[in-house]
């Protein structure tokens, strides 16, 4: 049997070098793209409206519209939340184009301060790109001392332009859902062993 020629061999080592390099290249683009992915996803429904995500806007329409919609409010929390989370108002009336403030009330029911924040979206899904905020909790993470009673704010509007949407014609109920989750805590330093030696100075 032939043994292989040194040039032979650099060849060969040549060649699991490039493979293995491709392979670690292709490795680590496909960890990086899910990555990506979430913030990219992220963008898009709130360009886009998918999947009821709400637009966030900074001025109010300049004209309100006769057509009114019943706007519903809906509060949830994720388990192991121990926050008690409500709307002021289950439901208003509201003209499209008209500008709303709405409350909502959160109690820390908990000893200890936690943080959370709340995601949202509305349905019909499909009204997500009309339905725009220009302020509101939601936006920012919520951080409650044990035991706090705060009042949270949502300033928004329906966008006139639904009525451009044929596919809107007989909606009248808008439902706006928010539903706050849990943030972890930030790793505590561990306390410092007194030194010994110090003590006796």
């Amino acid at each position: 049997m032939n043994e292989p020629t040194p040039s032979n061999a650099k060849r060969r080592l040549r060649r699991d070098v490039l493979i293995a390099a491709g392979c670690g290249v292709l490795v680590a683009s496909m960890v990086g793209a899910s990555f990506a992915a979430i913030p990219l996803y992220k963008i898009f429904c709130q360009v886009t409206g998918f999947a009821g995500t709400t637009q966030v806007s900074r001025i109010a329409p300049k004209h309100e519209l006769g057509r009114e919609l019943t706007i519903r409010f809906d509060s949830n929390v994720t388990p192991g939340l121990p926050w008690k989370f409500t709307p002021e108002q289950n439901s208003i009336k509201l003209r499209i184009g008209e500008v709303a403030t709405v409350h909502y009330k959160v109690v820390n029911e908990a000893a200890r301060t936690i943080s959370a924040q709340a995601s949202y979206n509305v349905t019909p899904t499909t009204v997500g790109a009309y339905f725009d905020k220009i302020n509101c909790f939601c936006f920012t993470e919520q951080t409650m001392k044990p035991g706090e009673t705060r009042e949270m704010t949502v300033v928004f509007y329906v966008d006139p332009a639904i009525t451009k949407d044929s596919d809107q014609d007989t909606l009248n109920t808008i439902t706006l859902s928010y539903t706050f989750y849990r943030l972890p805590e930030a790793a505590r330093p561990v306390a410092e062993t007194p030194d010994k030696n110090s003590s006796r100075l």
